[in-house]
């Protein structure tokens, strides 16, 4: 389970290990991503078997561009071109309908595809060096905590990954936002890092599901993206008030000395309160607190507007799982 840097010959050496069914680690700008050849069901499987995923949570597809999309899906109209050319590269991912091509273990059997173009560089390179399409989910075990350096990778995964390429930390530290495309109408089927109130000048106002399918796109299951600890999300800011021994804090700005005094140990989102500041750091908070051997993690509410959503969104589901 080696981690390398991400230079141009290690970058060279993972696209081989793809191109003969093997699975790598990267970095995107969202998150780290486990990658296999999309193309290959028996890669993907090995995916699968090294996050211990269930085979109903499909996988994202990255591709280097638009035109990297065909034969893989059935149509591009206007709707899709207009809202790829404002968001591609970058956090974004597109549910449409799939051709035959893409095997049915990408998609949990469905008939639609989830698709980006990644906008970080080591993740370009390494889908031009492969010249395929990559299906990457988080490196990280079904359910717990994404990614957000190398280093998580190498501690949740272990030797279950044969390359763990190394660029540093992702930028956003959040995943991509999931939005069907396949019917007449968008979908939000997930929150993410790109907000709502910039895709709907392109796409219009964004239905909410019918229905809870976590089958529909990936990371939709109901209890997800979680650390080890309990979490307890609050209803307003901490105080020092009847705090547990062995807990720690998730605050969202830096509280005042006698609230952190208070707890085990304590992070702090966002000391700007800025709440792209926060999404950025949310996982690597999580994580370190995750290390620190707590019982449970007290969690501070975030303001909900802007990436607030999306954070919140993550949140009540990594409360959710006992």
């Amino acid at each position: 389970m080696p981690v390398v840097s991400a230079t141009d010959e290690n970058v060279a050496r993972a696209a081989e290990i793809l191109r003969t069914g093997g699975i790598v680690a990267f970095p995107t700008e969202t998150v780290y991503g486990l990658g296999a050849d999309a193309l290959s069901p028996a890669a993907c499987a090995r995916v699968f078997a090294a996050k211990r995923r269930p085979e109903f949570d499909p996988l994202i597809v990255h591709v280097e561009g638009m035109d990297a999309l065909d034969g893989l899906v059935l149509r591009l109209d206007d709707r899709i071109r207009r809202v790829a050319a404002a968001f591609w590269p970058g956090p974004l991912t597109l549910v449409l309908p799939k051709t035959p091509r893409v095997p049915d273990l990408v998609t949990a059997g469905r008939p639609t595809v989830a698709v980006r173009v990644p906008a970080h560089p080591v993740a370009r390179a390494l889908l031009a060096a492969l010249g395929r399409p990559i299906a990457a989910p988080s490196a990280n075990p079904f359910g717990y905590l994404s990614p957000t350096t190398a280093e998580h990778v190498a501690l949740q995964l272990g030797d279950a990954v044969e390359w763990i390429l190394d660029g540093g930390p992702s930028s956003l530290g959040l995943e991509s936002t999931i939005v069907d495309l396949s019917g007449d109408r968008p979908v939000l089927l997930r929150p993410g890092a790109v907000e709502v109130e910039r895709l709907e000048p392109i796409l219009g106002a964004l239905d909410a599901p019918a229905t809870h399918d976590p089958a529909r796109a990936p990371g939709l299951s109901e209890s997800h993206y979680a650390p080890h600890a309990r979490l307890r999300l609050l209803d307003g800011p901490a105080t020092s008030d009847r705090v547990p021994s062995r807990v720690g804090l998730l605050a969202f700005r830096r509280p005042e000395r006698a609230v952190s005094d208070a707890f085990a140990t304590t992070e702090a989102l966002a000391p700007s309160g800025d709440v792209v500041e926060a999404a950025a750091n949310l996982f690597a908070c999580l994580h370190r607190l995750d290390r620190a051997n707590l019982d449970a993690i007290w969690v501070e509410p975030v303001p909900l507007h802007g990436l607030g959503v999306a954070i919140a969104d993550r949140l009540r589901r990594a409360a959710a799982r006992r």
